[in-house]
């Protein structure tokens, strides 16, 4: 039953909410959370789960844009403490990546929620966007490719972080193997000779 919602500002309800949904994804998967639960969940009334996300499909795309933002902040934060040496840079890199990859299986339950979304499409768009530009800036002084080439190849090294994520979170993979499967990958990636 709910309860009097506590007067907070609109933002940080919001936070609560996606707070709430995270733990909501994380007992009982991404299909247990609806707007209904949420309210439920967060104790507020059922007009202030729709007035923040409207429909499912909208809750799930927020969810999913604040748990990938996070996961970027995260990669962002262990790159700036990484020794400024290219082996060093890709190690930190893939640590990080699969750090967030099975600290936070909510993004990979939400991400499955929303397939066949065609707003989901532009979120993928956006994501991967986010994340090649992280890469790309951080492997810039290190390589010889032009910015393009670069971009792409880590566009390329993200569907390959993904793959090996997935082995990993079906413990077909130790940690250990993951980073070192995606540092090797990384590295190879910005041999320029490969691009003739």
């Amino acid at each position: 039953m709910a309860t009097a919602p506590t007067r907070l500002s609109k933002q940080a309800r919001r936070e609560q909410l996606l707070d709430t949904a995270v733990a909501i994804v994380r007992t009982r998967g991404a299909d247990g959370l609806t707007l209904v639960t949420l309210a439920e969940e967060a104790g507020v009334s059922r007009p202030i789960a729709y007035d923040h996300f409207a429909t499912r499909p909208g809750l799930l795309l927020a969810l999913h844009r604040r748990l990938d933002e996070r996961h970027r902040a995260a990669i962002t934060r262990a790159l700036r403490d990484a020794a400024p040496v290219v082996g060093e840079v890709a190690r930190v890199m893939s640590a990080a990546y699969f750090a967030c990859a099975t600290d936070m299986p909510e993004l990979g339950a939400v991400s499955a929620a929303l397939r066949g979304s065609p707003e989901m499409e532009a979120v993928q768009h956006e994501s991967t966007d986010g994340y090649a530009r992280l890469m790309a800036t951080a492997l810039l002084p290190y390589s010889g490719l032009a910015p393009q080439v670069l971009r792409l190849r880590c566009v390329g090294l993200l569907g390959a972080a993904e793959a090996i994520a997935a082995e990993l979170n079906r413990e077909r993979a130790t940690d250990g193997e993951a980073v070192a499967a995606l540092t090797g990958l990384i590295l190879g990636g910005l041999d320029a000779k490969a691009d003739r």
